[in-house]
Order: C-alpha cells, then structure tokens, then sequence
C-alpha cells in the first residue's frame, strides 16, 4: 500500500515538474537573450546561456520604455480604482437597495462583459472624438472604467450577498443613509472583494493593446504599444525586446506573488451565497 502511494506521489510530482519546465521555457528564452549580447543572439544557439552578462540591455530597454511605463501606471491605477469603486456601489445597490426592475437592469448590465473589444472598437472611437478625449490617457481610462463596471459589479453583488440583510436593515432604522449605510458598515467589509476586482483589473488593463494602440497618440502610447514599437522594426536587438518584456511582466507578476493569496481568499469569500 504504502509502495502504491509513493509511486503515485512521486508520479504526481514528476508530471508537475514537467509541466513547470515547459511552462517556463518562454521565460527562460527571454532572461537568456535580454542578457546576451546583440551580435550573439542566433537561432542555432538560441538555448545557449550568454557567455557574458549584458545587462545594459535592461538600462537600455527602461529608458527607451520610461515614458510608456509611466503612462501605463497612470492608466491602469486610475481605471482600476474608478471600476472597482463603481462596481462596488452598484454591487450594493443589486443585493441591498433592490428596485423594480433590478434584476432585468442588471442582467442587461452584465451583457457587457461579453462583448469584445474589437466590436465597440469604432463606436468607441467616435465618441470619444465626440468628447475630445480622444488621443489622450483620460479617454482611455473612461474607457476601461465603463468596459470593466459589469465584471467588477458582478464580484461585489455576489460578495454583498452574503452580509446579513437584518445588519442593513437595523442600520437604516438608526437613522443610516444610503451612504452612510455604504461607509460605515459595507465597506470595511469590503476589502476581500476589493482586493480580487483591483487584481483582475490591473491585469486586464496592463496587458491591453488593441484600444491602447488605437484610442491614444504616440505620446501617450502604455507599454504594450511602447514593447510593440521596439520589436517592431526590420532590424530588431532581440536582446531589448526581451529585457523590455521582463519589465513589462514584473508589476503584474509582483502584485500575484505578493498578493495572490488574498486572490483566492477574496474569490472564495465570494462564492457562497446565504
């Protein structure tokens, strides 16, 4: 017996192992070239490690990113922050300040969540011409703020569902407003469902290109453009494409190592309605 569960032990782990070494390669490609030199990156030895560390390939590639970066904080704590505020208040008001015609209302809302970038591409386009954001960071941060509202709405109607109806009810016969009711006693209990909105969203936003590329002038281009434009002539350094890639990669892997357990925490706490 003990033999049968050693062997599917070791198995499992085997098979982890080789999944991880897969999984990996890409990562390791990258690390490999950005510390090469330009002259010795070819295909034949691609797999080689560099016979000496360049890392000025890194310094390089940060100050050719610099500006994009920046625009990519910008965009993406701002979005963040206006989606997961938004979708908190109108995940309170679906679960704790129901109306008539709620349900419809928000089934129609989350219709958005399905709809893909590419289709409100142009519609997009034009109305934010329309309201002379166009070419700008604060269009297309309206932008993600409107198109992450259902997804963010949706995580905090089902995490709201859990706290006790009787708890809302006893605040607003105190005299609690709807504000009131929100400040001081939903959102102190809120912080699980911040934390899984914030991390979806951040992602989400940092990896965007499609309406970066489209909806924001040269200037204001967040670092998938800024990473695009440096892969994107006829004769390409492969060794800053792969070190601008790792940084473009570091905030987002950061946030998951340092925070991914409040991750599963908050979707957890979520996933269960009383």
């Amino acid at each position: 017996m003990k033999s049968k569960v050693n062997i599917k032990t070791v198995s499992y782990y085997a098979t982890l192992g080789i999944l991880v070494i897969f999984f990996l390669m890409p990562a390791y490609m990258a690390v490999v070239t950005a510390l090469k030199q330009p002259g010795d990156i070819t295909l034949p030895t691609s797999w080689d490690l560099p016979a000496t560390l360049n890392w000025a390939s890194f310094s390089e590639a940060f100050a050719m990113l610099r500006p994009n970066l920046v625009n990519s904080f910008i965009l993406t704590i701002c979005a963040t922050a206006g989606s997961t505020i938004l979708g908190s208040l109108n995940g309170y008001v679906f679960s704790k300040w129901k109306f008539k015609g709620s349900e419809i209302i928000f089934t129609l809302f989350l219709f958005g969540m399905f709809i893909p970038y590419q289709v409100i591409l142009i519609p997009l386009f034009q109305t934010l011409r329309a309201m002379n954001l166009y070419g700008g960071l604060p269009g297309l941060i309206l932008a993600h703020i409107v198109y992450g509202l259902p997804i963010t709405s949706l995580i905090f109607r089902n995490f709201y569902a859990q706290i006790p109806d009787s708890l809302i009810e006893s605040a607003r016969l105190d005299g609690a407003g709807f504000f009131s009711v929100y400040l001081k006693l939903v959102f102190p209990l809120s912080i699980p469902g911040f934390v899984v909105t914030s991390l979806w969203q951040f992602t989400q936003i940092w990896n965007e290109f499609l309406w970066a590329i489209t909806l924001t002038r040269h200037s204001e281009n967040p670092i998938t453009v800024g990473l695009a434009n440096l892969a994107g002539g006829q004769a390409v350094s492969w060794n800053l494409p792969m070190a601008g890639s790792i940084m473009a990669a570091l905030p987002v892997l950061c946030i998951y190592i340092f925070l991914g357990r409040y991750f599963i925490r908050g979707l957890l706490a979520g996933s269960v309605k009383e």
